[in-house]
């Protein structure tokens, strides 16, 4: 090759380098210039829908504080609901408020009648809507004491309806309605309530409480859904703790409802608790009278031996650990027992006739305290 030849080439190289960089620029340049107005178009798209979501959120108007009567039917989802205020003019976007509600991670929504105006703002409307029948009069009220059974409960509701206890009893503890309060409920009410060994699902948890009815002749459903609301309650203040100690709902309901049982009026339920932690944690029986009652399903001012020796799971003189479920409802005082016990060394404890508990760290301890308390007093 000559060097003519040899120039040439090597001319022919270089001005196809200089060619293939000047076309990598250009393709640089349209990149970043396409770059730039993507994220410019986010960012107004962003923008944009911060000022949106941000409006939406406000009230509909603030200066307008007249009430409309805005009617949400029972069974309403969150879109549902949202669809009704947007309606009513309540809120201004159904969507925001169904992802402010999930983001809020709120639930818990009553069917009812509000009394609800433009001027509200979103969380004064949620709190609304969890109260229940805002603006009616109050036809009649139920109190659920602490410590009472389903079938006890199921007579309280049954003498302020038309009802039969029975016939109320039977309705708390037939599958579809208890299937429907799981999935009103999922968080409280869990497939443990329909284990094969619980007597009924939603025994320990209706929440000892006093409830307001605005209707003249409620469903069972409405009067219970109240009740089941305040036990989710209550259990969402305890889920850091309950994740921590590993406690499922059903089994902290479980617990604080023995102590609930074994308690007076003159005792602290955080002994009753460390006693039962104590116990379970040497592998000894619970050994505890309501059980066996619970488990004989009647309700007697003492437990004779005879009692004692019945084979059910309830029976804790026979089966160690926990009831297969509660064996009443319990108030958050022995809700808040059975996360938080006190640290004792007692295994024991006496109730005299008196409602004085006496606590022991043996059994020999024990009985001295039983024979001087309960054995002589029977003489």
């Amino acid at each position: 090759m000559s060097n003519d030849d040899k120039h040439n080439k090597k001319e022919f190289m270089r001005k196809n380098l200089i060619e293939r960089q000047g076309e990598a620029k250009v393709v640089r340049k349209i990149v970043m210039i396409a770059a730039i107005i993507l994220v410019i178009i986010v960012g107004i798209i962003g923008v944009g829908g911060y000022f949106y979501l941000n409006s939406a959120l406000k009230p509909v108007d603030a200066e307008n504080k007249t009430e409309k009567a805005v009617e949400i039917p029972i069974g309403s989802s969150v879109s549902g609901i949202g669809k009704v205020l947007e309606d009513n003019g309540i809120i201004k976007d159904a969507r925001v408020f169904k992802y402010y509600v999930k983001l809020r991670n709120e639930s818990g929504f009553m069917a009812g009648t509000y009394e609800l105006s433009p001027s509200m703002t979103m969380s004064e409307i949620m709190s609304a809507l969890k109260t229940g029948n805002v603006g009616q009069e109050v036809v009649f009220k139920i109190t659920v004491p602490e410590g009472k059974q389903l079938e006890q409960i199921a007579g309280i509701i049954a003498e302020k309806t038309n009802q039969s206890a029975e016939e109320v009893f039977e309705q708390l503890n037939d599958d579809s309605f208890v299937k429907a309060m799981m999935k009103k409920y999922p968080s409280i009410l869990t497939d443990e309530i329909l284990d094969k060994d619980i007597k009924y699902p939603l025994e320990g948890y209706l929440f000892p409480a006093t409830y307001d009815y605005f209707s003249e002749e409620p469903t069972i459903e409405e009067i219970i859904t109240p009740m089941l609301k305040k036990t989710n309650e209550v259990i969402e203040k305890y889920w850091a703790e309950m994740e921590a100690q590993e406690y499922t709902p059903h089994t902290l309901l479980t617990m604080a409802s023995l102590i609930e049982e074994e308690a007076t009026a003159q005792v602290d339920r955080d002994k009753i608790a460390s006693v039962f932690y104590n116990r379970l944690d040497t592998d000894m029986p619970l050994q505890t009278d309501p059980t066996v009652l619970y488990a004989h399903g009647e309700h007697k001012a003492r437990t004779l031996y005879k009692d004692l020796e019945i084979d059910s799971p309830y029976n804790t003189y026979k089966y160690n650990g926990l009831t297969p479920g509660p064996i009443a409802n319990a108030g958050e005082t022995s809700i808040d027992a059975a996360l938080f016990p006190e640290e004792t060394e007692y295994l024991y404890f006496l109730a005299t006739p008196s409602g004085e508990v006496l606590f022991s760290k043996t059994l020999d301890e024990h009985n001295v305290k039983k024979n001087e308390h309960i054995t002589s007093n029977n003489n």
